[in-house]
């Protein structure tokens, strides 16, 4: 019987997971926005992991977003060996922060759904 999981996607959970307590709790750059960790994945020598977020900032300010990215991309190094004080691996992927607007594309798909559909009951 196949395995359930890879042992890559255990890890990407496990970092998911820790990263996200991590950046709650030890980073405390007031200029980072709220961050919501929605995706790891690890590259297949573990070598890299590249975590999709989504920022909430007021008004979905582009420059807060950068900056945000930009800080968590400068604060990698940190997040990396805090990273490997809790998970049990030989090596730490180095960690690469990259913007997810799934998001803000969802609510102005949303919105284009509710448009239409008030246009459709008016006719």
């Amino acid at each position: 019987m196949p395995a359930e999981f890879s042992r890559t996607q255990r890890l990407g959970g496990q970092i998911q997971r820790d990263l996200a307590m991590l950046i709650q709790r030890e980073l405390k750059d007031p200029r980072v926005g709220m961050i919501t960790i929605n995706d790891v994945s690890l590259s297949k020598d573990l070598g890299y992991a590249d975590i999709n977020v989504t920022v909430l900032v007021p008004n979905d300010d582009e420059t807060r977003i950068i900056e945000s990215l930009t800080i968590l991309n400068e604060a990698a190094g940190f997040l990396r060996s805090e990273l490997g004080r809790g998970l049990k691996i030989r090596k730490v992927p180095h960690l690469r922060f990259h913007y997810d607007d799934s998001l803000k594309r969802g609510a102005e798909i949303n919105a284009l759904i509710h448009q239409a559909l008030a246009s459709q009951r008016s006719e």
